[in-house]
């Protein structure tokens, strides 16, 4: 059966060959805790639908109007199953539910690297910002090296204490790259986006074939494991 709780993702785990990430847009803060509702209680009554999918989990954006979706499969073989067998009985409940809601696209990724949490690190992040990093159509084989170079910022004594882990994802399109960041609150990302601009992150910001960066914040609400 479906469970419910409230422990983060592991990210780096490495059954999962198939990260998914997507977005609904659903218009106000009671909306968006309606859709919430509304998706939890629907896997619930349902039995978990394959051994494939090792998680589904969701979190509220902070501009009161987003959802977004992170699950975890083991291929993408496994997901395009679901889809055929198990998905739009689940979309039709929450629609009914709530309805009006605008899904605006699922992404495919590989996790690539990850900056992981210190051993011994126990802090339960409290804010969850996505960044998704834009590249040039011609590159994308630049992407590894551009996280790369992040890495090797974030190695650095000035790297930023209150970020508690980030997770690199290449997207399967090749047009992007999806930064998975755990930070400790709101406060300590505030205090690193206000910081002085060393020369390792000038690379990073003026990296070749660079389009742009942007950041949205989000609180981890529910997840849903069998």
């Amino acid at each position: 059966m479906t469970r419910r709780t409230h422990t983060h993702p592991d990210l780096t785990r490495p059954e999962t060959g198939a990260p998914f990430f997507s977005t609904w847009r659903v218009g106000t803060p009671e909306r968006q805790a309606q859709a919430v509702e509304a998706v939890a209680r629907t896997w619930d009554g349902r039995p978990w639908p394959t051994n494939d999918l090792l998680g589904y989990h969701l979190y509220t954006g902070h501009d009161g109007t987003t959802l977004l979706h992170h699950s975890q499969w083991r291929s993408e073989q496994a997901y395009e199953a679901f889809v055929k067998t198990h998905r739009q009985e689940r979309n039709d409940e929450i629609d009914t539910a709530v309805p009006g809601i605008e899904r605006v696209g699922l992404d495919r990724y590989r996790r690539y690297r990850s900056r992981e949490r210190a051993a011994g690190d126990t802090r339960i992040p409290g804010l969850i910002v996505i960044v998704r990093i834009d590249f040039e159509p011609d590159a994308a084989g630049k992407r590894a090296d551009w996280v790369d170079t992040v890495l090797t910022a974030l190695s650095s004594p000035e790297a930023d204490r209150g970020l508690i882990s980030a997770h690199f994802h290449l997207s399967t399109d090749g047009g992007h790259v999806l930064n998975y960041a755990e930070w400790e609150s709101d406060d300590s990302y505030d205090e690193a986006v206000a910081a002085p601009v060393g020369p390792e992150w000038v690379r990073v910001r003026t990296y070749p074939g660079l389009k742009g960066f942007s950041a949205v914040r989000y609180t981890h609400t529910v997840g849903l494991v069998p």
